[in-house]
């Protein structure tokens, strides 16, 4: 079985998406800033090839998927390699691409990473964003690796990652941390939890 890692970019002050998130703006004004690293940075785009190669499948909460399924279409988050993602929601969207990657799952996060690993077989399993799901999978101690891409902005208000993750502290190792242009890719695999 593959590795749990939550994935997700942020930017230097903590926040997964800036303030003032709208229907046309689901990152917030001047959130997409987080994903210039994989689409205008070549060593990015060189590292994502990368991490997908290795990509059994992804999990992801229903507001990720409803602002992103325009952008990704019926192939995913993970383009061309259209590698399967569980959609945790509470009820199925009355409609999906036609010939997509999605499976929606209403009975909860453990059912969804049950699924999401029966999917990927050896590879690995990503929790990729939104801050609740994140956080979910975290506090339920699912997670085995944290992979953030930090962004060199600050964006000052918006959607924190970080809070609210249960109680005491979440030991982490540092296991890589690549340096790009447009973001530093840092990788930490969780050793344990202190109460």
């Amino acid at each position: 079985m593959g590795t749990v890692i939550f994935d997700t970019s942020m930017s230097l002050d903590g926040f997964m998406t800036a303030a003032n998130q709208t229907a046309e703006q689901p990152m917030g004004e001047g959130g997409l800033r987080l994903m210039e690293w994989a689409m205008g940075d070549e060593r990015g785009r060189e590292l994502l090839e990368g991490w997908v190669s290795n990509l059994g499948a992804s999990i992801a909460g229903r507001r990720t998927y409803d602002t992103s399924v325009p952008w990704w279409g019926a192939d995913g988050p993970s383009g061309s390699a259209r590698r399967p993602l569980f959609v945790v929601t509470h009820e199925a969207p009355a409609e999906s691409p036609e010939g997509g990657v999605y499976t929606f799952v209403t009975d909860g996060i453990e059912s969804a990473l049950k699924q999401a690993q029966a999917a990927a077989g050896e590879k690995d399993v990503t929790v990729m964003g939104g801050a609740s799901i994140g956080r979910q999978y975290l506090a339920a101690g699912l997670v085995d690796e944290i992979q953030i891409h930090l962004v060199p902005v600050l964006f000052g208000d918006g959607t924190r990652m970080f809070d609210e993750l249960g109680e005491g502290h979440l030991q982490l190792e540092t296991i890589e941390t690549i340096e790009t242009p447009a973001a530093v890719h840092l990788r930490f695999r969780i050793t344990g939890r202190d109460a």
